[in-house]
């Protein structure tokens, strides 16, 4: 017969849809008393499980104490059992992050490989009720949106966390119910950690004011949890509402439509986050949509320009680097979207010059190779087939009415003696036409996959 324990965990497992009967589980395993619970309860549950357990060797003999303890403890239940060992401190000081981050990454990415390499169906770790609400407390010190007052869900991923219905004491008695040992990490009972200081410190403070103060975070962060889902939904409408263009190479937002949203900070804000920009940067947009077209904002991966009514996000482009050489006719490869093919022959009798965009044909005799492919730079200057005079590339995509981002992405085909030929797609350069006098012809073909 099931323990009133592991029918509560079923229970709840069920009604999440958390674990298939047939499924295969790596628990993770640290030697304490909540890990522990869950090893436990799943061996009495039936599951089809194995262990992982991660030394990250930054206490010492403890660090060695845990590990013998959980192999112990797996080989007594017939449970298998897989060790890490990590350099947390090396780690942590190579990437410039605290410990503690450290070694979450190490965990969290050494348990993806073993649950790959294993074949195994999820990753089950062993967070509960109060690591619930001291997360909902930390974040709220930090400060945070209605999503990070949801609490810890259980499920994100491959991770499931089968014992987030249980409190603390309901696990402690548990294990002293089918008198399993368990071991303590003493760096848990030094208050040097934010979220130490919570649970040793402000919880049982909070506990003087409110006995149940737990069990009301948790139903608050449930009741946030339904409110997120209907706010997301919101927002969600909101973003089409606002969005013009939605593609890889862009992201054109209306800024009248976004301006008569109920909340235009937070609508960019779900557009934006994507696209690795600062909560800083996002608030500072959201007051500056009124600025002139060329207001910029970069962020690792990305630029956010104001252009004519529009907020156009595109990926960041080093457009002074890239230039492709070509020595001779051929196929050149310009990224892997755009390539040119370029070939030339003799002019026939019925021949007619190319009206596509994108395929021109130019007199070959006024063309000195080798040509430079290479983005659109400030003062150039070319003369449009079939207009008097020269005029400033950046004038001519001006009055094509291009955004900003279009004008910095604009190739063009230059030759030896650095004259345009060509502004790709667009026109070519009066220069290279073809006359009566023409005798070969040069073609350059775009091909877009």
């Amino acid at each position: 017969m099931l323990s009133s324990f592991a029918r509560r965990i079923k229970l709840f497992i069920d009604r999440n849809l958390l674990l298939k009967p047939e499924g295969f589980y790596l628990v993770a395993l640290s030697g304490g008393c909540d890990s522990v619970a869950l090893l436990r309860v799943m061996i009495e549950l039936g599951y089809h499980i194995a262990v992982i357990h991660c030394n990250f060797q930054l206490r010492g003999e403890e660090s060695e104490r845990d590990e013998h303890f959980c192999e112990e403890l797996c080989n007594s239940q017939k449970v298998p059992f897989h060790r890490v060992h990590f350099d947390t401190r090396e780690y942590a000081e190579l990437h410039h992050i605290s410990i503690e981050m450290a070694a979450r990454e190490l965990r969290y990415q050494y348990f993806e490989q073993l649950r790959k390499d294993i074949c195994a169906d999820a990753i089950l770790v062993a967070h509960h009720q109060d690591d619930t609400v001291e997360t909902v407390l930390l974040n709220l010190i930090r400060g945070t949106s209605i999503h990070g007052l949801q609490g810890i869900k259980p499920k994100n991923g491959h991770v499931i966390r089968p014992l987030l219905s249980m409190t603390r004491n309901d696990i402690e008695n548990y294990l002293s119910s089918i008198q399993q040992t368990f071991i303590t990490d003493s760096s848990n009972l030094i208050a040097d950690i934010k979220r130490n200081k919570i649970r040793l410190k402000v919880l049982p403070l909070l506990r003087e004011i409110n006995p149940s103060v737990s069990e009301s975070i948790t139903l608050t962060a449930k009741h946030l949890n339904d409110a997120a889902k209907v706010f997301d939904n919101a927002l969600q409408e909101s973003v089409e509402r606002v969005t013009l263009v939605r593609k890889a190479d862009r992201y054109v937002v209306d800024i009248d439509k976004l301006e008569r949203e109920i909340s235009p900070e937070q609508t960019l804000y779900t557009i934006l986050k994507n696209f690795s920009f600062s909560s800083v940067q996002i608030e500072n947009m959201a007051y500056s949509l009124d600025a002139p077209t060329g207001k910029k904002w970069l962020s690792n991966t990305h630029e956010a320009v104001i252009d004519r009514g529009t907020l156009v996000i595109a990926p960041l482009l080093d457009a002074s680097n890239k230039v492709l050489k070509v020595p001779e006719t051929g196929c050149y490869v310009w990224d892997d979207k755009v390539k040119f093919n370029i070939t030339s022959h003799v002019i026939a009798p019925e021949f007619k010059p190319s009206h596509d965009p994108d395929k021109i044909t130019i007199d070959a005799e006024m063309v000195f190779f080798p040509l430079i492919i290479r983005y659109a730079r400030q003062g150039d200057r070319f003369h449009p087939f079939g207009m008097a005079g020269s005029k400033l590339v950046s004038d001519y995509l001006t009055d094509l009415k291009l955004s900003l981002v279009d004008k910095q992405r604009q190739i063009v085909i230059e030759d030896a003696k650095g004259k345009i030929l060509w502004i790709v797609g667009r026109r070519i350069d009066n220069h290279f036409g073809v006359t009566r006098q023409t005798k070969g012809v040069l073609t350059l073909a775009l091909m877009n996959e």
